[in-house]
């Protein structure tokens, strides 16, 4: 349950405090006083309201299953939302994303918004009618059906991948195979492009390179001249005579290539150099190109085995279909046997709670996640679709009155705003027993305009205000009949209307 509550700084609110009881907690106040926005700050506490408050805190006495999100668990466990630039949410001062706080939350904390219809989508009402199956055998059948619906869903997939694959795979055939060609025509070799280019450089420079090496070798004509000089001098002419050699070296060797170069047909150079550098325009690089190539060989390899691979899927296909649909019979079998109890204890609510009698059926549909059960109920042959608000609520509270049956010693907070809106007295005094019965295994908290149900309440807050500013405080027994004499007279309490609410307050608390 959650035992404080805190709230700073929002609309009309600066600062309250609520220490709260468990069981059923009624707010009351004249309309326009702040209820909602109470209601809706408590919510935000938690990461499922967008609130907007400066700080709004909440400390909880269950035990939080924190360990996927990196949160520890404490006797009394903080939720915590702040808004200054942004907002931002903390349990015991660890911080947590808004997503990951409603995931946590969501586990204890339900708000019963106005036409949700979550209650009534099939996968949960299966889920409620298959908790009532005493046979433990519902439950191997469900963990099996589902782990191999998986499969059978996955390999249902690859079939259809497959099958499509196969309307096209002729021409799927031709393109990989014209691309692998294309790329083997013109063979490239990793790094060749970049030869070719240097002897394409070479080549451009070849007549000019000639010219200068042949004006260069001009200067062997005059060595034994220089030589004799340098006897003459009587200087030593060995530095020279290394000099001219190796330059005689290096001119011979750039002859040599030079005259290498008379071998090379231009012509196939340029005509190579394009190839390739269409290559790297289409792939990037040489190296992308070879890479392309080989994945189009593993594809081609894949058109040639899909066969094979489609042969064995459909294999499993079948075997999973058989199982996932005798235990579909199976689950079909056991709720079909649970309907009749469900049913009669479900109207045993339905009566009341002052509505029609429900009927439900169990429609066998097409396998799905949940098996081939389809469960519907109809009020009294109207559609829920079509049903009043008021009858939509307490058809609501039938169904959560039959989910704490099985609910653990405490299942939880149940949020509801103005669930006895338009209901007679009778109505309203339908909805605060069955809502009182609920409490027994939930904290709920629940705004009310309506006598009855204020009356039920293990707590009381009145939300008033005073100026612009909201309060909230707790009621004492005199202040409750003052309050619920409020909502029977109006705003001029008459005796009558004090002496009921007393009585309705006393005969209730004896009931308690």
């Amino acid at each position: 349950m959650i035992e404080r509550f805190y709230l700073k700084d929002h609309l009309s609110f600066k600062n309250i405090e609520l220490n709260l009881e468990k069981g059923l907690v009624v707010f009351s106040g004249p309309s326009g006083s702040g209820k909602s926005v109470l209601m809706d700050s408590i919510l935000s506490t938690f990461g499922l309201s967008d609130g907007g408050a400066a700080l709004c805190e909440s400390q909880i006495n269950w035990n939080i299953l924190g360990d996927d999100f990196g949160i520890e668990n404490e006797d009394i466990n903080v939720f915590r939302q702040i808004k200054k630039e942004k907002v931002r949410f903390f349990i015991n001062n660890q911080a947590i994303s808004k997503k990951d706080m409603k995931l946590l939350s969501s586990s204890y904390i339900r708000h019963l918004s106005l036409r949700d219809y979550s209650d009534f989508e099939n996968k949960n009402l299966l889920e409620l009618l298959d908790s009532r199956i005493k046979s433990k055998e519902i439950k191997i059948l469900k963990e099996r059906f589902h782990k191999d619906f998986i499969h059978y869903s996955e390999v249902s997939k690859k079939l259809k991948e497959i099958e499509d694959e196969q309307k096209r795979i002729v021409e799927l055939k031709e393109f990989a195979t014209f691309e692998i060609q294309k790329i083997d025509d013109i063979n490239p070799k990793i790094g060749e492009d970049e030869a070719l280019l240097e002897i394409k450089k070479e080549l451009s420079k070849k007549e000019k390179s000639s010219k200068k090496i042949a004006e260069a070798q001009k200067i062997f004509e005059y060595e034994y001249a220089v030589s004799n000089a340098l006897e003459a001098l009587e200087i030593e002419s060995a530095f020279f005579d290394d000099a001219l050699n190796e330059l005689r070296a290096h001119l011979d060797e750039a002859t040599q290539k030079l005259n290498n170069l008379d071998e090379v047909d231009v012509e196939e150079v340029l005509n190579r150099i394009e190839a390739l550098s269409s290559l790297k325009r289409r792939y990037g690089s040489i190296e992308e190109a070879l890479v392309y190539k080989e994945n189009k060989l593993q594809e081609l390899e894949h058109y040639n085995n899909i066969e094979i691979t489609k042969d064995d899927l459909e294999e499993e296909k079948k075997r999973l279909h058989v199982s996932i649909s005798n235990d579909a019979n199976a689950m079909s079998e056991l709720r079909s046997k649970a309907l009749k109890d469900f049913t009669k204890d479900l109207n045993t609510y339905i009566k009341q709670l002052y509505l029609r009698e429900v009927g439900i059926e169990l429609k066998q549909i097409p396998l799905g996640s949940f098996g081939q059960d389809l469960l519907e109920i109809v009020l009294s042959e109207t559609p829920l679709e079509k049903v009043s608000t008021g009858e939509f609520n307490r058809l609501r509270l039938a169904i959560l009155a039959i989910k704490s049956e099985i609910a653990q010693e405490s299942g939880g907070v149940l949020m509801l705003d103005e669930i006895d809106a338009n209901l007679s007295g009778e109505e309203s005094m339908s909805v605060a027993k069955v809502l009182r019965h609920l409490s027994k295994k939930f904290q709920i908290f629940v705004i009310s305009h309506q006598p009855q149900l204020t009356s039920m309440g293990d707590q009381h807050f009145l939300v008033h205000k005073n100026g612009a500013e909201s309060f909230v405080r707790a009621l004492n027994f005199d202040e409750r009949v003052d309050e619920i004499a409020r909502m029977i007279s109006g705003t001029n309490i008459t005796n009558e209307a004090k002496l009921f609410a007393k009585d309705l307050l006393e005969a209730n608390r004896c009931v308690l």
